[in-house]
């Protein structure tokens, strides 16, 4: 039987089993420099806080931004960074694969009967993102409490499902810039430039133009990382009809990058030395 049939037969039960062994071994490699875990966690919160000032400093001077208060902003900035952690947590090593390749080292994922992309992104946890989601959470209570927002289970429950949805877009958009690393040299520019328009996430859409708002909408989707998940929670007045269909949108644009990603990696030779 050979590899492909046998990865087939395999099914959720048995990833899950098998992720957690490999995911646990890098945890404890990671845990055992405490010193490394200690600055990385204190870095990313560090990190974050200056985004946290550069918006207190702004807002110093502008009351409003197109009709956004410092709150609303906020609460923006807040959910992008919890809608990060799980491509932290789950998916860092994206950024590993352009020396896996050039180094050669990733053919050892082609003849091992398990999913390459699974397998792959198995191998490393994103530990940081620990950090990031702590002073996420943090903001974003901060933000909610100051815009009063009310708390249900029904709000709780729209509010997991729109960071959710928001997280498949920051992991795609990781998926797809990683995946130029098969195709191309230098495919950790493409990653490092599609990093930096994420960093327009945390801000609402109204304020681009109509060009920009018609390409962070469907070309890169950066408005579907914070914005229109979070319009009905805010409740903002402001049509949410593509909030709606955020869930829909996120799960495909998922499934294409993982289809672009496995079409590079079924592709690879090694190094051919």
């Amino acid at each position: 039987m050979d590899n492909t049939s046998i990865k087939r037969k395999r099914g959720l039960r048995f990833y899950l089993r098998i992720y957690f062994k490999i995911i646990s071994q890098d945890i404890k490699s990671k845990m055992s420099y405490r010193a490394d875990f200690i600055t990385t966690f204190f870095g990313m919160i560090a990190l974050n806080l200056s985004g946290f000032i550069a918006f207190w400093v702004i807002f110093k001077n502008f009351p409003q931004i197109n009709g956004w208060d410092y709150r609303e902003m906020l609460f923006l900035y807040a959910f992008s960074l919890i809608a990060l952690v799980p491509a932290e947590f789950f998916f860092d090593n994206n950024w590993n694969l352009q020396q896996a390749i050039v180094t050669g080292d990733f053919i050892k994922y082609c003849f091992k009967p398990l999913n390459i992309f699974f397998y792959y992104m198995s191998e490393v946890f994103g530990i940081r993102g620990l950090g990031q989601l702590v002073f996420g959470v943090g903001t974003l209570i901060y933000a909610w409490v100051g815009l009063a927002l009310p708390v249900s289970f029904l709000i709780i429950v729209k509010l997991l499902i729109a960071l959710f949805s928001a997280s498949l877009f920051m992991i795609a958009l990781r998926n797809l810039s990683a995946a130029t690393c098969f195709w191309i040299i230098n495919g950790l520019h493409v990653m490092n430039i599609t990093n930096k328009f994420r960093d327009y996430a945390r801000y609402p859409i109204t304020i681009f133009g109509g060009v920009f708002r018609v390409i962070f909408t469907f070309v890169i989707p950066i408005a579907f990382m914070a914005y229109y998940p979070s319009l009905e929670l805010l409740d903002t007045k402001q049509p949410v009809f593509l909030t709606y269909l955020t869930p829909i949108y996120g799960i495909i644009f998922f499934w294409l990058s993982y289809k672009v990603w496995m079409k590079g990696a079924m592709n690879y030779s090694g190094t051919g030395s």
